[in-house]
């Protein structure tokens, strides 16, 4: 193996062993699988999931165990920083510990080609793909460029780094005052009709209208001039 080969790979085995050394490796293995499984499960097709063990508490002393369960302790994200459970089923000694893990979920998404400042407004020029790992913040990254086109940065961006939703600036759809699209969403129909905004249609916020007959609605600000309200 060339030497740089052989220190990435000492490197990726590095939290395996330090996991390993309080647990059965078979056990490590089958906890490592199911992690991946759950994390396959909500990734994009395609997708390369890699999931990388942390160390267990060092005090821990744990007794022998002919079979070790492991198991997805409810409420655990599959993505990202996670856990998975392992117990003695079959053992002089009952333990239950909780091995942290890292999921990784490696896919192409859009990507910045040189580093951006906040307030920067995005074109197809400061934009690429690349696989990146999805699981690095909660929200998903794009997978195309356009609905990024002139989106303007909250954030400040690294190169190569990939936009996600809450990096941009919340669009605005209408202004107080401006006459809107109202479409009613009841279960199984939908109806439209005219309003006048009484608050600024902010995307991601409710806003609310008031209609032809003078009632007044909380929707949710969709697209240009544009509000959904349930019914």
């Amino acid at each position: 193996m060339a030497p740089l080969a052989l220190l990435a790979g000492l490197a990726l085995a590095a939290p395996a062993a330090r996991a390993a050394a309080q647990l059965p490796p078979a056990a490590l293995v089958r906890a490592l699988e199911l992690a991946t499984q759950a994390a396959r499960a909500l990734a994009p097709a395609g997708a390369r999931i890699q999931a990388l063990p942390g160390p267990l508490d060092p005090r821990l002393r744990l007794a022998p165990c002919e079979r070790v369960d492991v198991y997805l302790p409810a409420g655990v994200a599959a993505w990202g920083r996670s856990r998975v459970g392992l117990r003695c089923g079959q053992g002089a000694v009952a333990w239950n510990v909780y091995l942290p893990v890292t999921v990784q979920v490696w896919a192409p998404a859009v990507v910045t080609t040189a580093a951006l400042p906040a307030g920067a407004r995005l074109d197809a020029a400061q934009l690429a793909r690349a696989e990146v790992d999805w699981a690095a913040a909660a929200l998903p990254p794009h997978t195309e460029a356009a609905p990024l086109q002139d989106r303007v940065l909250l954030h400040p961006l690294a190169a190569g780094a990939a936009p996600r939703s809450n990096d941009l600036q919340p669009r605005l759809w209408f202004a107080l005052g401006a006459t809107v699209r109202v479409v009613g969403l009841g279960s199984g129909f939908t109806i439209a009709a005219e309003g006048q905004a009484l608050t600024p249609g902010i995307e991601g916020q409710p806003a609310r209208v008031r209609t032809e007959s003078g009632r007044v609605l909380v929707g949710r600000p969709v697209g240009d001039h544009r509000i959904e309200v349930p019914l």
